[in-house]
Formats: C-alpha cells, structure tokens, sequence
C-alpha cells in the first residue's frame, strides 16, 4: 500500500472510532484478518474483532483517542492517549464508575487496502488498578 492509502485508511478507523462504528472498524479488517491484545487475546476474522470493539464501546462509552501515526511502507505503529469512563460490564467485570487514562500502540501490518494484522500494547494491568479490580502497592 501507498503511504497515501495507509493514511486514508488511518483516518476512516479514526472516524469510525469517534462514530463508535464497530462495524465500520472491523471492515477496515482483512476478512482473515488477526488482532491480538492483552484483554481479548488472539482475535481471528471480522467477527471476533467487531466483537471486542463492542466491548470496548460498551464498557466505555465515553472513551476518546487521540491517535498519531507513524507510517513505513506496508505498516504502521498508531500511538493512542486514550481517556473515558469505565461505564459498562468489561470482560466480567460490572461498571465501577471510574475514570481512566491508558496509552496504546497499535503495530499494524496491511495488504489490499485491509487490516491483515493488528498487535496491540499496552498496560492492562494498569488498567485494572485504574478500575479498581488491582490494588497498587504504594512506592516507599
């Protein structure tokens, strides 16, 4: 892909997240396509991947991003600052009403003009002290 077609593609994902599409970010997906995260593990196929973004939109409705991009040929690192309310049930785990701040990188890889490969990382057990589940032991 052109780095031009990797940045429209960028921006429709960034679109449909701030729409809360998750149709529309799972189409942005290879119909094999792969996604794998430390909440939702190794995620096969569009459905799977539209699946966990309604986790994501359910249990924080109100979950912003603000993404940045670095692009090189056929793949792409998007770095996410993201900041919302845990709102909804989140992989078992009922609404605590809390906010959260969380920073993610995306390492994505592309083949025609489609998603075929998404790695993400970040600090879900972060995530789960900022919720509530973990407690942080307090720095002597």
């Amino acid at each position: 892909m052109t780095r031009e077609a990797v940045e429209a593609l960028l921006a429709r994902r960034n679109a449909a997240w701030k729409a809360r599409d998750a149709s529309a970010l799972a189409s942005l997906h290879a119909a094999s396509g792969v996604v794998v995260s430390p909440t939702g593990g190794v995620l096969e196929g569009r459905t799977e991947i539209e699946r966990v973004y309604r986790v994501w939109f359910s249990a924080f409705p109100d979950l912003m991003t603000q993404p940045d991009a670095l692009i090189d040929g056929d793949r792409a690192v998007e770095i996410l600052h993201f900041s919302g309310t845990h709102a909804g049930e989140f992989f078992g785990l009922p609404a605590t009403g809390r906010h959260v701040e969380l920073s993610v990188a995306c390492v994505l890889s592309f083949a025609d003009d489609r998603i075929v490969e998404e790695r993400r990382i970040y600090d879900f057990t972060g995530l789960l002290v900022q919720v509530g589940v973990l407690k942080a032991k307090p720095q002597v």
